[in-house]
């Protein structure tokens, strides 16, 4: 069903820190105009944490309003909470979101038959596709491949991003898991391998900065010109591993910053880069050729 570059979409402030929807409209088309094969907003990335109910609602929104069907819109609905999940799955759907990315319920720590329960609920109740989103060194909560197996035999539940850094996890999904369920990246240092051991694409970072050169790796690697893929790879493996020198999103807000398009305003409690850090990302980017 998915397949390609998504880009984890960073939430643009205004200096007062209220939300920036101008701005967003236009990272939207940055990212279209790039060759993006999907939005997805309100994931870690886009800082859906320290966005009120409101503020979620109208990014998913905007964000739909503004793709206009172009391409498809993952909106990130999970948090801690089953009910707040809920309804932010079924805002989704209303407002028009392809599929919706859930993340596992952090600081609770549920068993596995807790998280089982947990997706479960929401895909008998909301008829949407649902992207499971397994990061257990964000949530504390590592959702095991075998139980990636019984939720992938529910209709709505599709796909996987996988961001445990464990590359045979993506591996055992793809094994376990019926052919048609799909497996995303959630790092971009792994997206080509994962790629290789028949991934789909990649929920990425690094496409908010660099969206044209992540596409084309996946175009590339699925038109079966591999040797232009791990080019694109290497080319983008620095940006890869320095969007994540401080805690995500910090460093990709401050590139886009640097490249004239934000103004790289955070919420607490997330704060500006260390100077240290933001000479080496400035050296990074300079080197990428982004500014």
């Amino acid at each position: 069903m998915f397949q390609g570059s998504y880009v984890a979409l960073v939430t643009p402030f205004k200096d007062d820190e209220s939300l920036d929807e101008a701005k967003l409209k236009e990272l939207i088309q940055f990212q279209l105009d790039g060759g993006t094969h999907g939005i997805v907003p309100c994931g870690t990335t886009g800082e859906s944490p320290a966005l009120s109910e409101a503020e979620h609602d109208s990014v998913i929104e905007i964000t739909v309003e503004t793709v206009d069907g172009k391409v498809p819109v993952i909106a990130g609905t999970g948090s801690n909470s089953t009910t707040r999940t809920l309804r932010a799955t079924q805002h989704a759907k209303a407002a028009g979101a392809d599929a919706a990315l859930i993340v596992t319920p952090y600081y609770n720590k549920p068993t596995q038959e807790g998280l089982y329960a947990h997706y479960m609920k929401i895909a008998d109740t909301v008829d949407i596709p649902i992207v499971v989103y397994n990061v257990p060194g964000r949530c504390g909560t590592d959702i095991l491949s075998p139980t990636i197996a019984r939720l992938a035999e529910h209709p709505n539940i599709v796909a996987l991003k996988e961001a445990t850094g464990e590359l045979k996890r993506a591996s055992e999904v793809v094994s376990l898991c019926p052919d048609d369920f799909v497996v995303l990246s959630g790092d971009d240092v792994n997206t080509l391998p994962i790629l290789a051991v028949g991934g789909k694409g990649v929920i990425s970072v690094v496409a908010n900065v660099a969206p044209t050169d992540v596409a084309e790796m996946c175009n590339a690697f699925h038109a079966g010109n591999f040797e232009l893929a791990r080019k694109l790879h290497y080319k983008t493996l620095p940006l890869a591993v320095n969007l994540f020198i401080e805690t995500n999103p910090i460093p990709a807000k401050t590139t886009l910053q640097l490249m004239g398009k934000l103004n790289g305003k955070l919420r607490l409690p997330l704060a500006p880069m260390e100077a240290a850090n933001l000479e080496t990302l400035r050296n990074i980017v300079t080197e990428s050729g982004l500014i």
